[in-house]
């Protein structure tokens, strides 16, 4: 009985825990603002650029899904884009209840219906997260080119004083650790147990290897640009809805894009909280860049969060909820 409690415990601490997060960002955006100027700025909106930019988000779904299928495919698995789509859809609707839970769910979901090894479909997410950073991170030259003062702005506001040296720690203990555990792994495949967590880490190198052997490589990259373009213009579109905000240039959307995904790496549900505290500090450093009142800035911030964040958060729910019944119709005995 208490193996069969303990996970349920530990689901239990880590969605209080992001629950609390959540709440504690939420207080901190929420802090110091004009309750009443954000409400009048929520009335004022044009709605009609929101469901504008959710057209681009569901499309992100889709171009996702049909990327997946390229990685999968060197690996001998040719999987139909209906399956993907609601595998990824499932996973994301499991990430508004316990953070980062989509991923394992993601893959589990795939097995379901495609019998694709768990391991293996998950080193193929890890990949997409790396290839996310690195799209992230030209998002970011594009902006440090074009809209400098704002970074910096945000910089200097957020409070967020990465330490080098430690960055620099973590990433010599990973490398250390993999190339040690290449080195020794064959010695320990001998204790059943730490065989099958080799195993399982074999097969998410395999799904990361997977990029080298692409039979696609052009269509691969493009829809990578598909994808971001899409999270582009579901992020931008919204400025629009806001009579202060409706002559933000492209740049300004990429600085938005920029700064609501680095709030949406905090582990809060949903990115609730977080990314409303990024949008805030992330408004009030472009007004300051542009000789504006950073306090307007600020409250036109968590106006623009309180659109779009409830905009990406019901398209999780409705692509996600629609998942279960056609992964279900879907399984495969």
């Amino acid at each position: 009985m208490e193996q069969k409690k303990s996970p349920a415990l530990k689901n239990a601490v880590t969605v209080l825990v992001s629950i609390f997060i959540a709440g504690l960002f939420l207080w901190l955006a929420l802090k110091g603002l004009d309750l009443e100027k954000i409400k009048s700025s929520l009335r004022k909106a044009n709605y009609f650029w929101v469901a504008f930019a959710a057209v681009f988000g569901v499309l992100a779904y889709w171009f996702r899904a049909i990327r997946w299928n390229l990685l999968l495919e060197p690996m001998g698995h040719r999987i139909s884009s209906s399956n993907s789509l609601w595998s990824i859809s499932f996973g994301y609707l499991m990430n508004l209840t316990i953070p980062r839970s989509g991923e394992v769910a993601r893959s589990t979901a795939l097995y379901g219906v495609e019998k694709v090894p768990v391991d293996k479909s998950f080193g193929t997410i890890i990949l997409e997260r790396v290839i996310d950073l690195v799209c992230m991170m030209v998002f970011l030259g594009l902006t440090l080119i074009f809209k400098f003062e704002a970074i910096k702005s945000f910089y200097d506001n957020s409070g967020f004083k990465p330490n080098p040296v430690v960055i620099t720690a973590i990433l010599a203990v990973g490398i250390v650790g993999i190339i040690l555990f290449f080195k020794f792994k064959e010695k320990f495949r001998r204790f059943s147990v730490i065989s099958k967590i080799i195993d399982f880490i074999d097969g998410i190198f395999e799904g990361l290897k997977s990029v080298l052997s692409l039979k696609h490589k052009t269509k691969f990259i493009v829809y990578t640009i598909a994808i971001w373009i899409c999270y582009f213009f579901a992020s931008y579109l919204v400025c629009f809805s806001l009579p202060e905000t409706s002559d933000f240039t492209l740049a300004d959307g990429c600085f938005i894009l920029v700064i609501g995904t680095l709030g949406m790496i905090i582990p809060a549900s949903g990115g609730i909280g977080a990314f409303n505290l990024a949008m805030k500090f992330g408004f009030m450093a472009l007004f300051i860049s542009m000789g504006k009142d950073a306090t307007e800035g600020g409250e036109l911030g968590l106006a623009y969060s309180f659109i779009t964040l409830p905009l990406q958060i019901v398209i999780m729910l409705t692509m996600g909820l629609i998942s279960i019944p056609m992964l279900a119709k879907n399984r495969k005995i």
